[in-house]
């Protein structure tokens, strides 16, 4: 039963610490977790929905308030998959969509202009993402080991595509810092 990378996000939370939907949207807010995964508000409690129906997460019984709220917590299942999943992502090389590829492949029907222009807006955008993610990094700073590894992972692969698209676009990369 593998996960999806949303699936696995939301379980790794919870196995993290039990939660509700509303403490999740916090942390994947205060983390910048949407920097690098596809997780929209309205769909943390239908991923839960999905996780529980899969036996992953549960609701202890607990008293029923007025507005109490379902704090899922995980089950071993759903640690272990948890566990499998993240070993999996990290050991397994997989081919990792990249709709800039797609873009490349079909030059011919970009006109050089067009083609430069959009590289040079692409440009502006990568680095306005890494002055984000650099942001939310020292504003959390001092961080535990596996958001370290995501920004350091997430800025080396921006730094890269600064310097390529720098490289096309012909701006000095110096420029860029």
């Amino acid at each position: 039963m593998e996960l999806t990378p949303a699936e696995l996000t939301v379980l790794g939370l919870i196995v993290e610490q039990p939660q509700h939907g509303y403490d999740l949207e916090q942390v994947i807010e205060q983390r910048g977790i949407r920097q690098w995964t596809d997780i929209a508000f309205s769909s943390i409690y239908y991923l839960l929905t999905k996780l529980e129906a899969r036996g992953l997460v549960h609701v202890p019984e607990a008293p029923v308030a007025a507005k109490s709220r379902r704090v899922f917590h995980a089950t071993p299942a759903g640690r272990e998959a948890a566990g499998r999943g993240a070993l999996a992502l990290v050991r397994d090389l997989r081919p990792a969509p990249q709709p800039l590829l797609v873009g490349l492949a079909n030059l011919p029907l970009l006109s050089e202009e067009e083609y430069a222009h959009a590289l040079r807006t692409r440009l502006a955008q990568v680095e306005e993402r890494i002055a984000a993610i650099q942001g939310v990094q020292q504003a959390q700073a001092p961080l535990a080991l596996p958001a370290r590894e995501v920004f350091s992972y997430s800025l080396n692969l921006l730094q890269a595509e600064r310097s390529w698209l720098a490289a096309r676009v012909q701006v000095p990369d110096d420029e860029q810092d």
